[in-house]
């Protein structure tokens, strides 16, 4: 027998995932203007008050603007996609950390802000990916990176003590180049890093530090870093907003 499904959000959520859709995949460009709300009511067959709601949705997202007398237009650009093998690399000697240089590349403006650096037990998930014993402390260092000011990715990357112990990691500070660079520096260059990516519910902590709008899910990637031998050397947590951000992976075929 075949299943039946109902899509039971609200017609306002329905038509703001339309054209976010747009938006994000570039259906509607940077500037466009988008149709005048009687011509959206006709289209979609709803009240003026369900396309106002759409529209307010959207543009708390950030991704349309309003101008009195004018009309509604893309605020927002296509979204950005993030090649996150260009980020592993240490960082040359005297350079900046990797997400500050590949932003320049695209004329971006990137930054961080080191939000917390202590010794913690881990989550379960990671602590076993780090290969720690149970209840053995790593070191966690939080930050979030931004793009042109705006906050684009919360990390919460997690070190074994052994590693971090006696090294600038341990202080709240930034570091030159970053941790692969240090690292690198130290005998432990990254090898291999293997991601595992998902689309959460964002927690408390990520709403606030990413900014994000209303019911707007994450992007959530789990990264294990390994250096030579398969020893694991970092694991982190990196969370977007998954209206802004899309992964770029380029695969090879064996």
């Amino acid at each position: 027998m075949a299943r039946s499904f109902e899509d039971k959000r609200s017609a306002h959520q329905k038509i703001a995932a339309t054209l976010r859709r747009q938006i994000t995949r570039g259906d509607l460009a940077p500037g466009a203007q988008l149709p005048s709300t009687p011509a959206l009511m006709e289209q979609y067959g709803v009240a003026g008050t369900t396309v106002q709601k759409a529209l307010l949705m959207l543009k708390d997202e950030g991704l349309l603007v309003g101008h009195a007398g004018k009309g509604v237009f893309v605020k927002g650009s296509t979204q950005q996609a993030i090649s996150p093998a260009v980020y592993m690399p240490p960082a040359a000697a005297g350079e900046p950390y990797r997400w500050i240089t590949e932003a320049g590349k695209r004329s971006q403006r990137g930054s961080t802000k080191l939000l917390k650096v202590e010794v913690v037990v881990p989550p379960h998930e990671v602590a076993a990916s780090l290969e720690l014993r149970e209840g053995e402390q790593a070191l966690l260092r939080k930050q979030v990176l931004l793009l042109d000011d705006e906050p684009a990715e919360l990390t919460r990357s997690y070190y074994p003590l052994e590693l971090a112990e006696g090294t600038a990691m341990m202080e709240p500070r930034k570091i030159r180049g970053g941790t692969p660079t240090l690292l690198s520096g130290l005998g432990y260059p990254p090898r291999e890093f293997v991601d595992e990516v998902s689309s959460e519910i964002p927690t408390e902590e990520e709403v606030v530090a990413l900014e994000l709008p209303k019911d707007m899910p994450v992007m959530l990637t789990f990264r294990v870093v390994y250096t030579d031998n398969d020893r694991p050397i970092e694991v982190s947590l990196l969370a977007k907003a998954a209206h802004k951000y899309r992964m770029r992976y380029k695969l090879q075929v064996p």
